[in-house]
């Protein structure tokens, strides 16, 4: 386990105060990594934290709301500041404000999803890189979506940004790879989390479940966690520009 050892690092998730950035920022910090919960809801960032060091763990809270670039010069000069490194990066906020017919979709839901989900990660990811390269190097995982993939129906604009996403993952990590900068992307399945609420919900998705996962069951936002702990360890030394699929099948 020693290359999975986290001791040391700092590690930044963008979107931690619930779901899969919430299962994230617990599993690093089990690891030994120190981690900034962030979210555009410190108060709610701060209960995720409470609990990582209730179990032994190391973590601060950060308002960030990636859609507002001042927001990240604030958080990355308070990681300086306080921790003089950043060595993790988890782009994993995410909006989807609209859920239905395409030719539908408000002008104002695909500007606050174009800005959120592409926007921010970028952003984010381009201010943080002098801090990843300072030290040796880091890791940066987007947290993206089958959906970038393989289009969902009556969401098309978030599988357009995952798809941006995806692609900038790629870019990034050709960019910034002989800097000691890996970068990949977490493509998650059908995750019970509060953005797919909307998914869960919907008319028939128990049989289609039954149909074409081989799994049939939602993920657990728990069950992201391995794969982001390998991306950013050790093991993951010669990993960069990929997409990890975790989706019980569903793009077979």
């Amino acid at each position: 386990m020693a290359r999975f050892d986290l001791t040391g690092k700092v590690a930044l998730i963008a979107g931690a105060s619930r779901g899969i950035g919430e299962a994230i920022a617990h599993g690093l910090a089990e690891h030994g990594a120190t981690v900034i919960c962030s979210s555009r809801k410190q108060a709610d960032c701060e209960k995720v934290a409470e609990a990582i060091r209730a179990n032994g763990g190391k973590a601060v809270s950060a308002e960030l709301h990636l859609g507002e670039l001042s927001h990240h010069d604030t958080v990355l000069k308070m990681i300086e500041k306080e921790f003089g490194r950043l060595d993790i990066l988890i782009n994993n906020g995410a909006t989807n404000p609209y859920f239905g017919p395409a030719h539908e979709t408000p002008e104002t839901a695909y500007d606050k999803t174009m800005d959120v989900n592409v926007k921010g990660p970028f952003f984010l990811s381009a201010k943080s890189m002098p801090m990843l390269m300072k030290d040796g190097g880091g890791s940066i995982v987007n947290v993206a979506s089958i959906d970038g993939i393989q289009p969902g129906q009556m969401r098309v604009v978030y599988g357009m940004t995952k798809a941006a996403l995806i692609n900038m993952t790629k870019g990034l990590a050709k960019e910034y790879g002989n800097q000691g900068v890996r970068v990949n992307a977490l493509l998650p399945g059908f995750t019970d989390t509060k953005l797919a609420a909307g998914l869960k919900d919907m008319p028939g998705m128990d049989k289609y479940m039954q149909q074409n996962l081989a799994i049939s069951r939602m993920a657990q936002p728990e069950e992201m966690v391995g794969a982001v702990l390998y991306m950013v360890s050790d093991e993951a030394s010669y990993f960069t520009g990929q997409g990890m699929v975790v989706d019980a099948g569903a793009i077979i």
